[in-house]
């Protein structure tokens, strides 16, 4: 259709009746004029045709001929035609002509078609989708609106399903199988607000192609903003300066993680991007799951303490569950499990372990061999040499502690050790006490947790007092901080 910006009802009847009475009023003029003018003289004289120009009231302004306007009309016509040749354009026009003989022209036929080439718009039949009643993207027709629709399910569905939850609301009644082994069934899709389709007359620049209408509704924007990376910008600021939260910058920039760095001159991405909706998937699908074994202990009192022994193998069960879920742009909002069916019981794993003290046996369960103090030396490394344990300095007093249950299978003096004593916890752990200053067990003394075996030193090739503390487990050396608790 073709309109003109419009003024204000009253102004616009103010001028043409205003225009009309002059036009009326030069008629009379004329009229008693010519009548006064005797016959030789008034056919001598020469009347001029002009044409008011209105569009919907409004004045235009005054042609010497209606083919001015015409002429115009039909050049800006055939130029939206070629350029838009599948469009149904449509095209209307109220324009109005009130002719009027002058004795001297008032017609001004190049302002008035500068007017009219400045108002005058053309407007084309659309398809719009509506969301929540009001129009947002404007199509060719019915059926490039529904496609575009139809590319935003395929985001998130596939063609077949999307035909076959098509087909089902074709006959709503129609009830459902149930579902097979490890089957998924597609119940439907739908946008997360109200959408429709209306007809609306728009000018053309405001029709999209299929591809801008899918990503202005998945993005809210045709065209996402870019920034340059200047000297000193970190990601937290630059999502800080664009109004977005720091997660959000990240997930407008693929490949950025929170720790990366930017580089001066780099481009990222800005956008806020806000879908006008989403793509709700409710689906339901069954699949086969394991039903978790329990651990059970049992205790035996037979058994000495620190011995376990498997007495049944754990076994997971299985069963069938029936899931009915809704995603939102492929997010999961929510799942429930609708039906299952247990089809094997889990069998519990079932462990015994031993209560029985042995006064002999250690538990495996080291205690902190002294009164306190702390590791002054890790096991590893030093001074060119391995160090086999961790040294233990600043106690609160001196007393040395057997670290579990056990036998004394060393006692005495050993080279560079000192005095050192080693215990035999029948478990499979040997602990080793050095540098000490004095020794009060003996070899094949059973000593318990805790009990008290000698006084700390600096004996042998010691840097101070402390004591050097060593754990073997069937002959291989260990970390102590491993099994001290």
């Amino acid at each position: 259709m073709l309109f003109f910006n419009k003024g204000s009802k009253s102004s616009k009847l103010e001028k043409k009746q205003s225009l009309k009475t002059a036009v009326m009023t030069a008629f009379a003029a004329s009229a008693l004029l010519f009548s006064t003018i005797s016959g030789s003289a008034a056919a001598s004289i020469k009347f001029t045709t002009v044409y008011h120009v209105y569009h919907n009231q409004q004045y235009i302004g005054t042609v010497s001929d209606k083919e001015v306007v015409e002429k115009i009309v039909k050049e800006k016509e055939d130029i939206f035609k070629d350029s838009m040749k599948d469009m149904d354009l449509k095209f209307g026009s109220n324009i109005e002509y009130i002719k009027e003989q002058v004795f001297n022209s008032t017609a001004n036929n190049s302002e008035t078609v500068k007017n009219l080439e400045s108002t005058i718009q053309l407007q084309a039949e659309a398809s719009a989708i509506i969301i929540d009643e009001k129009p947002i993207v404007f199509l060719e027709n019915q059926e490039t609106a529904e496609e575009v629709m139809n590319r935003l399910k395929l985001a998130y569905v596939t063609q077949a399903q999307l035909d076959e939850v098509e087909a089902r609301k074709a006959v709503p009644t129609a009830e459902l199988p149930p579902l097979a082994e490890n089957e998924t069934r597609i119940l439907d899709v739908r946008a997360s607000k109200n959408v429709s389709f209306d007809i609306e007359k728009v000018t053309p620049d405001k029709i999209m192609s299929v591809e801008e209408a899918v990503t202005f509704l998945q993005k809210g924007t045709l065209e996402e903003k870019k920034y340059v990376v200047q000297e000193g910008d970190v990601l937290g600021t630059i999502a800080n300066n664009h109004g977005l939260k720091l997660v959000d910058f990240i997930a407008l920039n693929p490949g950025l993680t929170e720790d990366s760095v930017v580089k001066i001159g780099q481009e990222v991405n800005v956008t806020a991007l806000k879908p006008y909706f989403e793509i709700i998937v409710d689906k339901e699908f069954n699949q086969k799951e394991a039903i978790p074994f329990a651990n059970e202990t049992v205790d035996d009192a037979s058994m000495p303490k620190g011995e376990t022994k498997v007495q049944q193998e754990g076994k997971d069960g299985e069963r069938s569950v029936n899931y009915l879920t809704s995603t939102q742009n492929g997010t999961t909002t929510s799942s429930v499990v609708t039906s299952e069916v247990v089809l094997s019981q889990p069998v519990n794993h079932i462990v015994v372990k031993g209560t029985k003290v042995i006064p002999s046996r250690g538990s495996g369960n080291l205690a902190w061999p002294t009164s306190g103090g702390y590791v002054s030396s890790q096991q590893g490394m030093r001074w060119g040499k391995s160090h086999k344990g961790i040294d233990i300095a600043r106690p609160s007093n001196r007393t040395i502690k057997a670290a579990d249950n056990g036998k004394v299978v060393s006692a005495g003096m050993d080279g560079g050790y000192g005095n050192k004593i080693v215990i035999d916890h029948q478990n499979g752990l040997r602990t080793v006490y050095a540098h000490l200053a004095s020794i009060d067990v003996s070899v094949g003394q059973t000593v318990s947790q805790g009990s008290a075996i000698g006084v700390m030193g600096s004996t042998g090739n010691s840097t101070g007092v402390h004591l050097h503390f060593e754990v073997y487990k069937n002959g291989s050396l260990q970390n102590p901080s491993n099994y001290l608790k």
